[in-house]
This record gives structure tokens, C-alpha cells and sequence, in this order.
């Protein structure tokens, strides 16, 4: 059964989930998120999808700040959008929170002007990557944009994440392998816009188009 599918949870361990919210803010995460959107030129009429959304910090921040968007926002962990369903309702903003996987969206063809994977793609398995990639392509309306930002690995950089995700999940997310693989998936105008330090490690911003 497709919700019986293994997953990585959003703090690496189940265990770890009421800590994540706290460690991200502590970490620096929100100004990292705030410059993604701000990245993204949302306009009032946007159809958005959050990918892997975990605790739901990004879609609420995009519900809040543009409420004419409608925000769609998807993740396999029933927990983590339970807190998610729950941080909207105290913001007072309207997001449709789904249970899904990546790899596998219900979603139509064309259904979005924007897809989101903030913090998400480095949770994938390697051999479900490409076809993740594929899916968000695939959901973009013809010149809609997926607004990507991970972490990415140098060298021996990001010791938390290393702990939390391990060396070898992470090791997929090297530069030149998340533009390939963007590339791979059908996109194009594949950018790498910007890069971050914080305490997780560098993080990379990308941008791809659907044609």
C-alpha cells in the first residue's frame, strides 16, 4: 500500500519531530525559508505546492503573506502534518494539507505556477530522486518554476546534518549532482541562485522551469 511506504522523517527520527521547529529557528532556518519566497515572485493569483512540507513552517509563512495564493501543501508523515494542520489553524491562514510522497503526486498536469522543496530533497531516496523531480516537473504549468533550496555538501561541512540524515543519504546533494539531476528531470533555465551558511551546513537555492 502506498501509505504503508517507508519515509525519512523531517528531523531525521521520529523521536526528534517536537524538537524540529525549535532546532530550525535556532538555527537559522527562517531567515533561509523568508529569502526562498522572497526569491519566488509570488503574485496574488498563484496556485503553489510545498513538497515534503514536514511542520508546514513554509506554507504557513506563504499563506500569510500572500493571502490571495491558494497553498497546497503535501507530506508522507501523518505527525509532522498534524503539527503542520495545526501551526495554520494558530496563524489564521488556509492551507490544504495532503498526505503524499514525492515520487507520486495525485495531482494533474499543470496543476501549479509554483512547486516548492525547501530542506526536502536530501530525505529522498537516490533511486527515487529522479522520478520525484519528474512529478514536481510534471504538476508546473507550462512556465511555472520549482523553487528548491537544500542542503548541499562540502567537504566535511555540516556535521549536524550528517548526524541527523547521515553521510551517505547526503552525499547525492552535491552541487553539480542536484543540477544535473534538475536537468535530467525535464527542466529548464536550471539555476543555482544563491548559497547559505547556517549551523546545518551550506545551503543552496536553485530555480527550474517547466517548458
Amino acid at each position: 500500500m502506498e501509505q504503508d511506504r517507508p519515509f525519512l522523517p523531517a528531523a531525521g527520527r521520529g523521536v526528534f519531530l517536537p524538537l524540529y521547529d525549535p532546532i530550525t529557528r535556532l538555527f537559522g532556518l527562517m531567515a533561509a525559508l523568508d529569502q526562498l519566497i522572497a526569491r519566488a515572485e509570488l503574485r496574488a493569483s498563484h496556485q503553489i505546492l510545498d513538497v515534503g512540507c514536514g511542520t508546514g513552517t513554509l506554507a504557513v509563512r506563504i499563506a500569510g503573506r500572500y493571502p490571495g495564493v491558494r497553498v497546497t501543501a503535501v507530506d508522507p508523515d501523518p505527525e509532522a502534518l498534524a503539527r503542520a494542520t495545526k501551526k495554520a489553524a494558530r496563524a489564521g491562514v488556509s492551507v490544504q494539507f495532503e498526505r503524499g510522497f514525492a515520487d507520486s503526486l495525485r495531482y494533474s498536469d499543470g496543476s501549479f505556477d509554483r512547486v516548492f522543496s525547501s530542506m526536502m530533497l536530501h530525505h529522498v531516496r537516490r533511486k527515487e530522486k529522479p522520478k520525484a523531480l519528474a512529478e514536481m516537473r510534471r504538476v508546473l504549468k507550462p512556465g511555472g518554476r520549482l523553487e528548491l533550496m537544500d542542503i548541499i555538501m562540502h567537504g566535511r561541512r555540516g556535521l549536524l546534518a550528517r548526524l541527523l540524515h547521515g553521510a551517505n543519504q547526503l552525499s547525492a546533494n552535491a552541487d553539480d549532482r542536484i543540477l544535473t539531476a534538475l536537468g535530467d528531470a525535464g527542466f529548464v533555465e536550471v539555476t543555482k541562485t544563491g548559497e547559505r551558511q547556517t549551523l546545518f551546513g551550506s545551503i543552496g537555492y536553485y530555480q527550474a522551469a517547466a517548458a
